[in-house]
């Protein structure tokens, strides 16, 4: 499972479906494992097959339709609402996805995507239907998204931008959880520590 991003081009899996929430991502009965690892054969799992039955694939589900596939999710407005389940993320991650586009996320859910190496990229809801668009025209039509220079664009068209939190971003481009990025920080860190010592000491001397 890749953790750095930075430029991901690739065809889009188109979900137009508005206020998915995570329980549609993940139901709740899949939740008992704990490892990260596993999920994605579980995403969206009661809108992909009838009866649960993984041989009885519902044709007309986006994940099911050979012509769509790629790293990034294209969803619908109020993606990701409902209970603050983490499942969510590392079922979308572990399904191959990079990337969830949609004009709005649940915060909880936009913020679990960002610890768990999945970008989630908010776009204005014309740019959106012009993503559904393009897929529903070409497959084949690749989306870019440029995390560096917080851009997202169709095939060669105009880009639009997006936000995110810088620390976050930080961590994205360099794959690092919060640990890591503390790590990557060791040598300022003891750099601080020794000045800090140092001038706490000098102002002890001074005192006395």
């Amino acid at each position: 499972m890749s953790k750095s991003i930075n430029i991901i081009k690739s065809t889009v899996v188109p979900l137009n479906m508005e206020n998915v929430d995570t329980d549609q991502i993940i139901p709740a009965r899949f939740l008992k494992a704990t490892s990260r690892d596993g999920f994605g054969k579980n995403l969206f799992r009661d809108w992909r097959y009838e009866n649960d039955d993984e041989n009885k694939p519902k044709k007309n589900f986006a994940l099911n339709n050979p012509i769509y596939k790629g790293k990034i999710l294209v969803a619908a407005k109020n993606f990701g609402c409902g209970s603050s389940r983490e499942h969510a993320a590392w079922a979308i991650k572990d399904a191959g996805f990079d990337v969830v586009v949609s004009s709005f996320f649940a915060d909880i859910f936009k913020n679990n995507s960002l610890n768990n190496f999945l970008l989630p990229v908010t776009v204005s809801e014309e740019f959106l239907q012009e993503i559904f668009k393009a897929a529903e025209k070409n497959p084949a039509a690749e989306v870019e998204v440029n995390l560096t220079e917080q851009t997202i664009s169709i095939a060669d068209g105009s880009p639009e931008s997006f936000d995110i939190n810088s620390y976050k971003k930080t961590c994205l481009l360099n794959g690092y959880d919060d640990i890591d990025y503390l790590l990557s920080m060791r040598t300022e860190i003891e750099q601080f520590e020794a000045e800090k010592t140092f001038y706490d000491l000098s102002s002890h001397l001074r005192a006395d």
